[in-house]
């Protein structure tokens, strides 16, 4: 597409943008057995992963921690200056450390490294110099150097602290395959707002027990009727001598059948249910369960694992509440 006249400020936006862009593609064709190894190391890891930087870089350690800790590995962030005046008093036996330092030299770095060094911690270095102090220190070093920064003074961080941060992700990302770190591990632990609401299951949601409303196929209409309006759902199952569901009966089935039948009071549960009824699994997601309440559906019966015996109920009602819907 034709771009028309830009102003100075998008001009230096794109080439912004191009150099940061260039500098994370750098990284791709820069990857070798030294990343192989780092991911190893951080998931042989019995404790925790601290994450420790100076100024902009230690910015991005905060992020990097983060990534790892919802991705299912514990991690945190520990300022290299604060780790030098009694917080690397954290360093436990079984924690692997990351330092990011892009000149591999700074003074508070340097000094937090016979610290590491002393418990035998492993050390992966994220720097700009693989012949620096922090590099010569670690156990494996990976190369974030970038050909120039996008600061038009070539001072500011900036691509190197985005090529920094995307080899962090890459880090805890290729970490999260090695572990087999699943969806429902991602809910456990993301279990708020619409992240965790995504990886809801019917089963965290459903009625169970006493709460779900349940009749005999033989059932008379005034005790169907009495189970519907107890357990306030508008609906019911209905059982054959055995527990199995084979039925429904809805508010609207109730209607209907005051239509059709000449003396209602004679019905019993299986004359006005509705047959096969659609039902779902108490481990489905709960977006499923909105799928599948299409048309007129508002209730599904959950049925045990491997059985047509019901072992809860949920409700349009329930995912509204939950903001599933």
């Amino acid at each position: 597409m034709r771009r028309g006249r830009e102003s100075e400020a998008i001009r230096r936006a794109r080439r912004v943008l191009s150099i940061e862009a260039g500098a994370i593609a750098t990284l791709a064709d820069r990857l070798d057995g030294r990343f192989d190894k780092a991911v190893e190391l951080l998931a042989a890891c019995a404790g925790k992963v601290v994450v420790t930087g100076m100024g902009k870089s230690g910015i991005i350690c905060r992020k990097i921690a983060a990534t790892l800790t919802s991705t299912g590995t514990p991690a945190l962030f520990l300022h290299a200056a604060e780790a030098v005046h009694g917080d690397a008093g954290i360093f436990m036996t079984g924690d692997v450390i990351i330092a990011l330092s892009s000149s591999g030299e700074s003074d508070e770095m340097v000094r937090v490294l016979p610290l590491i060094k002393r418990i035998h911690l492993p050390l992966i270095a994220l720097t700009g110099d693989t012949t620096s102090s922090v590099a010569r220190a670690a156990d494996v070093v990976l190369d974030v150097s970038v050909a120039e920064e996008a600061c038009p003074m070539g001072l500011a961080p900036t691509a190197s602290t985005t090529a920094a941060l995307a080899l962090g992700d890459a880090l805890a990302l290729a970490l999260l395959e090695r572990k087999g770190f699943r969806p429902e591990d991602f809910a456990v632990i993301h279990p708020a707002g619409a992240l965790g609401r995504r990886f809801l299951r019917v089963t965290d949601l459903m009625h169970r027990d006493a709460a779900v409303p349940l009749v005999g196929t033989r059932t008379p209409f005034r005790g169907t009727v009495l189970e519907i309006t107890s357990k306030r759902l508008g609906v019911t199952g209905v059982i054959d001598d055995t527990g199995n569901l084979v039925g429904v009966i809805t508010d609207g089935d109730l209607r209907r059948a005051l239509e059709r039948v000449e003396d209602i009071r004679a019905t019993v549960a299986a004359d006005i249910m509705t047959r096969n009824p659609k039902t779902i699994a108490g481990t489905a997601l709960a977006e499923e369960a909105v799928a599948a309440m299409e048309g007129t559906i508002t209730s599904l019966f959950v049925l045990a694992e491997g059985s047509r015996k019901p072992s809860g109920v949920i409700h349009l009602h329930d995912l509204l509440k939950a903001r599933v819907v």
